[in-house]
């Protein structure tokens, strides 16, 4: 089966310790591993969508992270600016859908 999609670092031992045979290569350049990293992220948002629980949420802030490390954002960082905005704009729990505005 053919994939050409970015996996977890322990997933060469994992199947590995299955008795199975996989060929991977590294990403060529930041570009293109950042590239991969938002690719990721949409699988892992559609996944969600499909199946909407904690592991598939769990994968999403691992890309998340994986795309702050890589983009020199410290995470702890964007996470006191997600608390920011919180506290500026409010979050989404009044379930609010604007209509229209002036």
């Amino acid at each position: 089966m053919r994939y050409d999609k970015l996996v977890r670092d322990l997933i060469p031992e994992i199947i590995a310790s299955k008795g199975k045979r996989a060929t991977f290569h590294a990403c060529a350049d930041d570009e293109e591993y950042l590239a991969r990293l938002v690719a990721k992220l949409r699988e892992e948002v559609d996944e969600f969508d499909r199946d909407r629980n904690a592991e598939e949420l769990a994968d999403i802030l691992e890309v998340i992270k994986a795309i702050c490390l890589r983009l020199g954002f410290d995470p702890r960082e964007v996470e006191a600016i997600r608390q920011k905005k919180e506290l500026e704009r409010g979050g989404f729990e009044k379930r609010l859908v604007l209509e229209e505005s002036e």
